[in-house]
């Protein structure tokens, strides 16, 4: 029995202990008179109880599971009944194993398997809602598939960040980088990052991820990025909001040429993302500002959607 972790109680068709061995400190009081109830406490004592006695009955081997807290956390005890003969005894042989590590490791993955199949029903939330206002504003099928596809490819960008750091989030600066890599093929980004590099959680790296997208496509179309300059700058710093410590996130986009000709009050996809989309699901605010010679948008993240992480000294 020592070889397989497991302990054992042999005993006799009254419940009397003849032989024992290897058995948990935690279950050591099942040696005592009324050791069941008193270790296992009332319903899980009793119902072991009787399933010895149905089992010395029948003869037909039965097994349960007991958990008791213990000061290194919840512990699960397997507990398998047997009848057997031994040196002309008939009695009940209780086989006791520690299976603690294996329902911890099941409780764990079940937990995981929600949360991704929360996250998979927030994702395609997400997904769904892109598809339906970019069907909306697209002038052809063609304009449409463009469109729709950068957004997904904006979100996978995300995902793969907050993926890597095993659903933990994304810090703000490596979520920005990557979606500039895809306008931007040189190593260094047109913007210039400042400010606190915060530990987005994944929701808000997937909608800021998202907004960063939109911004960028901006640009990449008839902004800076599209000119070649190096006029924008990304700034991320504390403030206060309802009364409560937050971060502003502020993109500022000088554009090379004033374009006198656009209509930048226009409705679309990416000003709904903005002002909407994101603030909303964020909980925070938004501000989008956009003239002849200049884009401005700052966005609002309360305190429950980031950390500010202090860098490991080596």
């Amino acid at each position: 029995m020592k070889k397989t972790g497991a302990g054992y109680i042999f005993q006799s068709e009254a419940l009397d202990i003849i032989l024992s061995g290897n058995l948990p400190d935690r279950l050591s009081g099942l040696l005592s008179e009324n050791g069941d109830i008193d270790v296992l406490g009332d319903e899980d004592g009793n119902r072991l109880l009787a399933l010895k006695r149905t089992v010395f009955d029948t003869a037909e081997d039965d097994c349960m599971e007991v958990e008791l807290p213990s000061s290194a956390g919840l512990m699960t005890f397997r507990i398998d009944v047997e009848r057997i003969t031994t040196h002309g005894t008939d009695g009940i042989l209780s086989v006791i194993t520690d299976i603690s590590e294996t329902r911890h490791r099941e409780r764990v993955l079940k937990t995981l398997l929600r949360e991704l199949s929360h996250r998979s029903k927030n994702l395609l939330a997400i997904i769904q809602g892109i598809a339906t206002q970019t069907a909306r504003q697209a002038l052809s099928l063609e304009n449409f598939m463009v469109k729709f596809r950068g957004r997904i490819q904006s979100l996978a960008y995300s995902q793969d960040l907050v993926t890597d750091s095993s659903w933990r989030g994304a810090f703000l600066f490596a979520l920005a980088e990557k979606q500039f890599a895809a306008y931007w093929s040189e190593p260094r980004m047109p913007i210039v990052a400042t400010g606190i590099d915060a530990h987005l959680s994944p929701n808000a790296a997937l909608h800021i991820g998202l907004a960063l997208h939109e911004l960028i496509v901006n640009s990449a179309s008839h902004g800076a990025i599209a000119a070649g300059v190096n006029s924008l700058t990304l700034d991320c710093f504390e403030t206060v909001f309802n009364d409560k410590p937050a971060l502003e996130l502020a993109w500022i986009e000088d554009l090379p040429e004033a374009d006198h000709a656009r209509d930048h009050g226009e409705p679309s996809f990416a000003r709904t993302v903005l002002e909407r989309v994101v603030p909303i699901a964020v909980a925070g605010k938004a501000v989008y500002i956009t003239t002849a010679d200049r884009i401005e948008y700052r966005l609002t993240i309360p305190a429950h959607e980031y950390e500010i992480l202090t860098p490991v000294a080596d």
